[in-house]
């Protein structure tokens, strides 16, 4: 059943509409971005017209973003040209980028062609790539006019990549909505099979979550920040290991982990709550614990985004739909890490 309906968001101007990736190749644009994965899906017209980057976040750098404006100056794109990223995460965040930067913005479309970009990257408008071993450090808002969901991607995605993307589902269920935790927790060997019907059901579900939360706050300057439970344990791990050993949901996952476990010895949640946190990403098999050194991971998180006036904040679960935003004394982080 097809539950993906057309989906405005008036504040960001962001439609969200459903595709075959068939259509994919049919669509129309002044320049199309891509990766030597997903560039099978453009026509050779297309191709004609593309930038076609290496795969991974080890792409995810400015001098990509240069190629993507550099075409664009070739052909003389203006404001009312339209660029169109076709991939995963990484290619979603440097495309709209690349648009926000060029002419100071000129529109967007974006085709999540893996389920992290799906329920996360191409949603919201967050752009960026990463500064040195920093994750996500040089950035704009900037949503996409439209972002098209092919659910059918998903079929093919190898498994890591699934997982990847179904970390941030998790946390979208943790923050917001109660019926997709459920789901996930009593259709776990049917969602990692991709019965095609509950990923679908997942995905809406998740883009509706964000989507609600991006209309009220855009910049991240209030309720938006809770999207980060997790990301300041997680975002540590992925710097320290070169964004290459430790993947993003996996990372993501740990952190949500250690979050659970800051909560708990705070007196934020009660035992059951963390059980069942540990329960869930235990249940999709989610790696909990890594040795890597803790004064690493302390120096890497004073590096990141949500810092305010020299202080780290954390989001740590406060209950079923429920969070806190909070700084967390040093003592406690080491022991949470040790």
């Amino acid at each position: 059943m097809d539950i993906i309906q057309t989906i405005h968001f008036p504040t960001t101007d962001s439609v969200l509409t459903r595709a075959l990736p068939v259509e994919v190749s049919q669509m129309k644009a002044d320049l199309y971005v891509a990766d030597t994965n997903t560039e099978q899906f453009l026509s050779p017209e297309q191709k004609e017209r593309a930038v076609i980057l290496p795969p991974g976040e080890s792409a995810k750098h400015f001098a990509s973003v240069e190629q993507i404006v550099g075409r664009a100056l070739e052909y003389k794109l203006d404001r009312t040209s339209l660029i169109l990223g076709i991939g995963g995460g990484v290619i979603c965040d440097m495309t709209a980028f690349a648009a926000s930067l060029y002419m100071r913005g000129c529109r967007v479309e974006l085709v999540p062609t893996t389920l992290l970009s799906m329920v996360d990257a191409a949603v919201g408008g967050k752009t960026g790539v990463d500064y040195g071993t920093y994750k996500n450090m040089l950035g704009t808002f900037y949503p996409a006019q439209r972002v098209i969901i092919c659910p059918e991607f998903l079929t093919t995605l190898p498994q890591k990549e699934f997982l990847c993307g179904l970390a941030e589902a998790i946390k979208s269920a943790l923050l917001g909505d109660r019926e997709l935790l459920e789901l996930l927790e009593n259709k776990t060997q049917a969602i990692l099979a991709r019965d095609p019907e509950l990923v679908e059901e997942m995905v809406i579900r998740c883009v509706r979550f964000k989507g609600a939360i991006v209309e009220e706050d855009l910049r991240e300057s209030g309720v938006r920040a809770s999207l980060n439970l997790g990301h300041t344990f997680g975002h540590a791990l992925e710097s320290i290991t070169g964004f290459t050993a430790v993947s993003h949901g996996e990372a993501v996952a740990w952190g949500m982990a250690k979050a659970a476990k800051a909560a708990l010895k705070r007196g934020d949640i009660d035992k059951s709550y963390f059980d069942r946190i540990i329960a869930i990403l235990e249940a999709y098999d989610y790696r909990l614990e890594y040795d890597f050194s803790v004064d690493e991971l302390i120096d890497a998180m004073g590096h990141d985004k949500k810092i305010q006036a020299g202080k780290k904040r954390y989001i740590l679960p406060a209950g079923l739909e429920k969070h806190l935003i909070t700084e967390l004394d040093e003592e406690l982080v080491r022991e949470i890490l040790g």
